[in-house]
């Protein structure tokens, strides 16, 4: 299976709840944590909606 790097790069900080929870979902949680995931749609879905927040980096 495909998958895909996912770097945060804003601080959750002052954000909504739901957005925190998809970043930690992530296995994210602080400015500069990369995290390896398996390249599916609710991946994506989660990434698009905290897009602000996070960045891609495909291989």
């Amino acid at each position: 299976m495909a998958k895909i790097t996912v770097k945060q790069v804003k601080s959750i900080i002052g954000r909504p709840e739901n957005q925190r929870k998809i970043v930690l979902a992530l296995g994210l949680g602080r400015v500069g944590r990369t995290r390896e995931i398996n390249d599916t749609e609710s991946v994506r879905g989660m990434v698009a909606r905290v897009s602000h927040l996070v960045e891609i980096v495909e291989k």
